[in-house]
């Protein structure tokens, strides 16, 4: 069974960071609130998965702090890929309508698919050290809130010096 999830959590977490990916390569304004939007989105959605992924852990066995351990560290880690991220970002001033837009690089594609690859690592020790459930890929909303979150604001710190 434990294939199974490693299984699912890699096409998932492939998923997601496709799509997240997809967007952060098209130039598109930097906004004061927008950007802050959808990691608050999917931060919600990272509680409610992440609860649903302790559930799953407890359902069976007691949660130990390793599991809590790694997964804080996940976060972290997605906090420092956020931080590596928002450095490859184009942002510049349009000439013609002043507005300040936003473009990834390859560099961002790369941290991008490193930061997928990393998450799903830390996901399967999260559930090895857990012994029981999907805590580990129910982290990935989490792990992506974070890190977009981390990311958007330091490129709107560096828009708003132009």
């Amino acid at each position: 069974m434990q294939s199974t999830h490693g299984g699912a959590a890699l096409a998932i977490t492939v998923v997601v960071v496709g799509l997240v990916v997809r967007r952060q390569l098209r130039t598109r304004p930097v906004r004061r609130v927008g950007s802050l939007i959808t990691p608050a989105v999917i931060g919600v959605l990272g509680v409610a998965a992440t609860a649903f992924g302790v559930a799953s852990v407890v359902r069976d066995r007691p949660l130990t702090a390793m599991p809590v351990v790694l997964l804080v560290a996940s976060l972290a880690v997605a906090a420092g890929f956020g931080v590596a991220r928002a450095r490859t970002v184009r942002v510049w001033r349009d000439p013609q309508g002043g507005e300040v837009l936003r473009k990834g690089t390859t560099a961002t594609t790369g941290l991008w698919v490193a930061a997928g690859a990393v998450h799903l690592g830390l996901g399967l020790w999260i559930d090895h050290a857990a012994g029981a459930g999907i805590l580990g890929p129910a982290s990935l909303y989490a792990y992506l809130a974070v890190g977009l979150g981390a990311q958007n604001l330091l490129v709107r710190r560096r828009a708003a010096a132009l």
